[in-house]
């Protein structure tokens, strides 16, 4: 294993662009022609290699990059790609205002709005606004529990608005299903469609006389439409 001390002394000879210095277990530090030193720990994942940078000496000394390539490798060694765990981290890291319903559910608004016709654009975004950002649209979308939606929705029942209460549940549905839960959350939406009164739709009443059906059938489709 390396030493404080042959980290700091290391250099690369000349006439080559880099040295590599082995530690232990796949660990190594890369020294380049300029003086800067690298940790890298190599593996092999579907019969390739592939290496990970592992920070910078002597920001990181041996004992931390040890430390960090025993992390990694127990990420490898429990099924996951330590490379693709850190790019999910730092996807993570880069949102700010982190994944909250709010954020989640207009980010998707967002990019369905543009297919949408104006009006069901205008309704969607006035449900959300109305019927669901105030109760957990300051969430952090993994802890919100699925009674806490159903409350939500709830609301919505109470002011009568049956056929409103189904659409704000599609919504949430379909946030839901946008928003990259991982392998130990589930879509909350599922099963609350039983909790709430049926919305049974809009029926309209059947044309029986068969004057009034010979019309119909004899407008033309323009006319048929209004």
């Amino acid at each position: 294993m390396l030493t404080n001390a042959e980290c700091k002394n290391a250099t690369c000879p000349p006439g080559k662009k880099r040295e590599r210095l082995a530690c232990s277990g796949g660990l190594y530090l890369e020294v380049s022609l300029a003086g800067s030193k690298r940790w890298f720990w190599k593996y092999r994942k579907d019969g390739k290699e592939g290496r990970m940078a592992l920070g910078s000496y002597p920001d990181v000394g041996p004992k931390e990059a040890r430390d960090a390539r025993d992390a990694v490798k127990l990420q490898k060694s429990q099924g996951a790609d330590p490379v693709m765990v850190r790019k999910v981290e730092k996807l993570k890291a880069s949102r700010t205002d982190g994944d909250t319903f709010k954020t989640v559910a207009l980010e998707w608004y967002a990019k369905q709005a543009p297919h949408w016709s104006p009006g069901h654009a205008q309704r969607s975004l006035r449900q959300l606004e109305r019927d669901l950002f105030p109760w957990i649209g300051n969430r952090s979308m993994p802890d919100i529990h699925a009674m806490e939606l159903l409350a939500a929705l709830q609301k919505v029942e109470e002011r009568g608005a049956v056929e409103t209460t189904d659409r704000v549940l599609m919504l949430a549905q379909q946030v839901w299903r946008y928003w990259p839960p991982g392998s130990t959350q589930r879509d909350i939406t599922e099963g609350l469609k039983s909790r709430l009164t049926p919305y049974r739709g809009k029926t309209f009443a059947a044309i029986t006389d068969s004057v009034r059906l010979g019309s119909l059938l004899t407008l033309t489709p323009s006319k048929a439409l209004y």
